[in-house]
């Protein structure tokens, strides 16, 4: 069989530079480097150390896996942070409050945040208007909403003493512990990327995905249901902050009514840092995940080297800058024609 001369082999090199994760890969390594040299004697390089940055990455993570998949298909979902603060009322209130078992408080916070993930992609869809718009709308109601229920039924803005009713509930065991002496939150962070990206990568939805986020109307002329598709990621956005609501709450035995707050900003700066367009169509679940971890990783790495963590945003603006920047080189490099 001949080879066909029309055809150039793509180097690995370039294959890879294609890949949307790889830089922040490249960051991630680049950002560990860094801390293991300057703050490697200091706890950054031992097992707690380790396991600080696992976790707090882990629940940005969480959030960053849907939240990549959304801006995918070229949505943005900024009620998120709110989201982790209503979740977690919906389920402490109950339970503290009115006496209701653990497993019926996290099956409301669950259902709650499925109804906001519907309606703020029904209103986007129905409406024509920008996710931007309607999701600041919907971080707005639902922080003032989380307030003055809360306020009304308690009159404080936490609840407390959560851990006893936790005990011996086989619906809170699934969100609490530290199972291998890993804390849950880190086991959850890895599922939930690899089922996301499993979706993204080798199902007939996945491609919906990228169809929608690449070209909606082309896609609906195809045949792609685009209103069902961008529900169901705005559903399973707000779902995962509230997954992360009910670990908070079974970890710390409290929930308090500005829990989560910016965590929407954070989440979209991982999943930008991880290779994912602003535009749509084009992006990797792998490189929000990524991007979780490097901003992990740059949170307790500037504890350890002992620079005040009020810098922490100083170093994540300009993460967020270079990663977009040096994604579209990359990109570009990749994408030109080998000569």
């Amino acid at each position: 069989m001949e080879h066909d001369t029309r055809l150039r082999k793509v180097s690995p090199v370039r294959a890879l530079m294609a890949r949307p994760e790889f830089g922040s890969l490249a960051g991630v390594i680049l950002v560990f480097a860094f801390f293991a040299v300057v703050a490697g004697d200091r706890g950054f390089l031992s097992a707690r150390g380790t396991l600080n940055y696992l976790e707090v990455a882990a629940q940005l993570g969480l959030l960053a896996a849907s939240v990549s998949l959304l801006m995918i298909a070229g949505e943005f979902d900024l009620s998120v942070g709110s989201m982790i603060g209503a979740a977690g009322m919906a389920m402490a209130i109950p339970v503290a409050i009115w006496g209701w078992p653990m497993w019926a408080g996290i099956a409301l916070a669950f259902l709650l945040a499925a109804l906001v993930g519907y309606a703020n992609g029904y209103l986007v869809m129905r409406t024509g208007l920008p996710s931007f718009i309607v999701t600041l709308a919907s971080l707005f109601i639902l922080r003032g909403a989380t307030l003055g229920f809360t306020r009304m039924i308690t009159s404080r803005t936490r609840v407390s003493g959560l851990h006893s009713y936790a005990q011996g509930d086989p619906l809170a065991a699934l969100f609490s512990g530290d199972p291998l002496g890993i804390p849950i939150s880190v086991w959850w962070w890895i599922l939930i990327t690899l089922l996301a990206s499993f979706v993204l990568t080798k199902t007939p939805f996945g491609n919906w995905i990228f169809g929608v986020g690449g070209d909606a109307r082309a896609s609906h002329a195809v045949g792609v249901p685009v209103a069902r598709v961008k529900i169901i990621l705005f559903m399973a956005t707000a779902m995962s902050a509230a997954l992360l609501a009910v670990i908070q709450v079974l970890d710390t035995g409290s929930a308090d009514v500005l829990r989560g707050e910016l965590k929407e900003l954070e989440a979209i700066a991982a999943a930008v840092i991880g290779g994912n367009l602003l535009t749509g169509g084009y992006g990797s679940v792998i490189g929000g995940s990524l991007g979780a971890l490097l901003l992990g990783m740059v949170k307790q790495g500037i504890f350890f080297t002992g620079i005040n963590t009020d810098w922490f945003k100083v170093f994540l603006g300009s993460l967020l800058l270079a990663a977009v920047l040096l994604n579209d080189l990359l990109r570009k490099k990749a994408l030109e024609a080998p000569k």
